[in-house]
């Protein structure tokens, strides 16, 4: 894919202060963050998850447990054939969700067809008591009725454009770019 321009619309500051209002309103919602498990959807959702933990534990003196949560065999929008599977990295979850109140985490929202297969891939792994998610952030056009309940930030985006989050565990710099596909 070509990129004709791109901008950052979120610098590394602008990231830390969504990641802590989302930290604050998760302890507001729960009333605390007794029972809570945060699950990110790899790749970067793990990270966001963890930076998340770590506020909660800043602001609240409890660890927070974060699993990590691979949808790959969950996806409806990759077709595999005989001769590509997908690359399956496995999920790992440090305590059992049963019963919990679990917050799927991702670093973008969509189409909503990631959370989606993040759902069906969480509800193998036990069964929570309430499940609610989290993103960096929402950049619109839904084609499911998925909503966020945490988010970081709402940057609204067209078609041709596309929203690439970069954290520094993975990309070496935090920050959120809007790259305009080259048509």
């Amino acid at each position: 894919m070509k990129f004709h321009s791109e901008v950052e619309v979120v610098d590394e500051a602008a990231m830390r202060r969504a990641l802590t209002r989302i930290s604050y309103e998760i302890i507001e919602r729960n009333k605390g963050i007794e029972n809570l498990v945060l699950v990110g959807i790899k790749t970067r959702g793990i990270f966001v998850a963890h930076r998340i933990a770590e506020k909660l534990k800043q602001l609240e003196g409890i660890e927070v447990p974060v699993g990590e949560l691979d949808i790959s065999l969950y996806r409806d929008d990759v077709h595999t054939s005989r001769d590509t599977d997908p690359e399956v990295k496995g999920s790992s979850m440090p305590v059992s969700i049963e019963g919990k109140q679990v917050i799927l985490v991702d670093d973008v929202l969509y189409t909503g067809r990631t959370v989606r297969a993040a759902l069906d891939a969480l509800m193998d792994l036990g069964r929570p008591k309430k499940i609610l998610l989290a993103v960096l952030i929402d950049r619109g056009h839904r084609e499911l009725p998925i909503r966020a309940d945490f988010v970081g930030k709402n940057i609204p985006t067209s078609l041709d454009e596309q929203i690439k989050v970069a954290v520094e565990e993975v990309d070496g710099k935090d920050h959120v770019l809007i790259q305009k596909i080259k048509q």
